[in-house]
């Protein structure tokens, strides 16, 4: 009996015995693999999956993580002062030996499914629910911030300003007091813009 498993984005026919070298997985030498992608089932009563034959595994150990053949990338540009770049790359491969097909059952066999292993840096995604619900979690404030351009005098570029000094609705402009004001530096508070936030600010 054979399969023709996939893992990595490559095809692989094996038989009980067989071993493989397939993209690195996140698995220690003599740790229980499981490959759930089977794509074909063979034998006295052969199973073609659409995609995968449900229910079908193969099951593997892995020996070792390898390193594939040193490939050489050679660049040159042509011309006068031209470049010349030379970059070597082994893959990361795991060493694994088939030790079972399932034809069925394979959801219910405890063992692990084999997966690739992220590379370096791509944990980075997970934190990325978190940021958007920091901005979610500010938006309300956001949301309950005043449109300061309503005061005369108060353009895009001031207001601006005075939400980086911290004043973002009529009622904060309107409480500060003269000793605040002449701590402000990054912006020139007139008087008359704490007149009209305070009438704002009532309504």
């Amino acid at each position: 009996m054979f399969a023709v498993l996939k893992t990595g984005g490559k095809q692989y026919k094996v038989q009980a015995g067989d071993v493989l070298r397939v993209e690195k997985l996140a698995a220690d030498a003599g740790e229980k693999v499981q490959f759930n992608d089977v794509l074909m089932l063979g034998g006295d009563a052969p199973v073609v999956g659409a995609p995968f034959v449900e229910g079908a595994g193969v099951q593997a150990e892995v020996i070792e993580q390898i390193k594939g053949d040193k490939v050489i990338k050679f660049v040159k540009r042509r011309r006068k002062h031209s470049s010349k770049r030379t970059v070597g790359h082994r893959q990361k491969l795991t060493l694994v030996k088939i030790t079972d097909i399932l034809s069925s059952g394979a959801d219910k066999s405890g063992i692990k499914a084999a997966t690739g292993s992220a590379p370096a840096g791509e944990a980075a995604p997970a934190a990325k629910p978190a940021k958007k619900a920091e901005a979610k979690a500010e938006a309300p404030a956001a949301a309950a911030a005043d449109d300061l351009t309503k005061l005369n005098g108060v353009g895009p570029a001031a207001a601006k300003k005075l939400n980086e000094a911290g004043i973002e609705s009529f009622a904060a402009l309107a409480a500060l007091s003269d000793e605040q004001i002449a701590a402000i530096d990054t912006i020139k508070v007139k008087p008359e813009w704490v007149e009209q936030a305070k009438e704002l600010a009532q309504g």
